[in-house]
């Protein structure tokens, strides 16, 4: 008899339908080593044997497809075999390999490869390693017991080859859906990663804008009728920074926003001003390089924000150096908040993570109010300069 190949291992679920039926192809087209036993069941002189025969491998070669296009589909889905229904899966090609015996002779063994092969694809290890070693034995043992069924060596190298070429189609194909599992949690993860950047980005976005908005439109609430001239300027300062922010938003959005030092120097000398707050700022701007730059201008988006929002204070003080920058006060600083649990700061050591920096937050020596520092290593600081 002629050895049997195994199947082929599951394709990849691109083009879903194309490899649906590629896979009944390659399952079906080894079928046609059972054509010993269809020709023998063929040439029956009796009907009754040769209907039962010919039945019996049309049955066994269905059941066969059927099975195997079963586990190929589970394992390419992602779903474990059910270890019970696999057995009675085996039992049921066995029991249709065994009942075509009256009409195919001793060539019912050619049957047995294609229930090892189906073993070794669908039972656990152990169990698999039984039924293919009684199928490799039974060609011999029988050849002895039942007189007129002679030994075919080959059928013996059949089961075997086809055991060993389809452990290692099992194990393609485990490796393959561990690989698109793998493929799918990275891709999950850079979903959750972007949409983290996304909330981070406006958070820190509003929360510094929307926070000199309302200081802004307090003080021109109450410069209204004090210095109604004074107040128009305010109050078109929140109109020109509201759409600022607007726009801020929608680059975050379309992920094409940047942030850099000197804009938000800029932008915390307004703020600060409005609040009332004295802001001692640098006059100029050491060259940075850009990534350095944008989180130093994240810095002080955050320093300047959690000023004017929670301190109190009179004085704020930004020095900026190549390595650091760092935003004091003066101030009591959140009242009732451990240094550093702002959602805000949060996304800040978020970003100086990717440049190995330092954020600390702590009280200003003296013990009067905050200190916010950020600071780069200088081996990052001599890569990227």
């Amino acid at each position: 008899m002629v050895g049997v190949t195994s199947p082929t291992a599951p394709a990849r679920p691109v083009n879903r339908r194309h490899w649906r039926f590629t896979g009944w192809l390659l399952a079906a087209v080894w079928l046609f080593f059972l054509n010993i036993p269809f020709v023998t069941a063929l040439h029956q002189p009796e009907l009754w044997r040769r209907l039962l025969g010919l039945g019996a491998v049309l049955a066994f070669a269905v059941a066969y497809v059927l099975i195997f296009e079963w586990g190929r589909s589970r394992r390419q889905r992602h779903l474990p075999i059910p270890a019970g229904r696999a057995r009675l899966l085996i039992a049921l090609l066995l029991a249709l390999g065994l009942a075509g015996i009256p009409g195919t002779d001793g060539d019912w063994l050619a049957t047995l490869v294609f229930v090892a092969a189906a073993a070794v694809f669908l039972l656990p290890s152990v169990e698999s390693l039984v039924v293919v070693v009684l199928a490799a034995v039974t060609p011999p043992v029988t050849s002895r017991l039942v007189p007129g069924w002679e030994s075919e060596s080959t059928v013996v190298f059949a089961v075997l080859l086809a055991s060993f070429a389809m452990f290692g189609v099992s194990r393609l194909a485990q490796r393959n859906g561990e690989l698109q599992a793998a493929q799918q949690e990275i891709h999950r993860l850079a979903v959750a990663e972007e949409r983290a950047r996304t909330a981070r980005d406006l958070h820190d976005i509003l929360g510094h804008s929307l926070t000199v908005v309302a200081v802004k439109a307090e003080l021109a609430g109450r410069l209204l009728e004090l210095d109604p001239a004074r107040a128009a300027v305010e109050i078109a300062d929140v109109e020109r920074l509201a759409r600022e922010a607007l726009a801020d938003v929608r680059g975050t959005v379309g992920a094409y926003r940047g942030v850099d030092l000197a804009s938000e120097l800029a932008g915390a000398r307004s703020a600060l001003a409005a609040a009332g707050i004295v802001a001692e700022l640098p006059e100029t701007v050491p060259e940075l390089p850009t990534d350095r730059d944008e989180l130093f201008g994240w810095a002080v988006r955050e320093g300047v924000t959690n000023v004017v929002r929670h301190s109190g204070a009179r004085r704020c003080v930004i020095r900026v150096d190549p390595a650091a920058v760092e935003v004091g006060d003066d101030g009591r600083g959140p009242a009732g908040e451990p240094a550093g649990a702002g959602h805000g700061l949060v996304g800040l050591r978020e970003r100086a993570d990717r440049l190995d920096a330092t954020v600390t937050v702590a009280r200003a020596p003296g013990g009067r109010g905050f200190l916010l520092r950020v600071t780069v290593p200088e081996t990052n600081g001599r890569a990227h300069g």
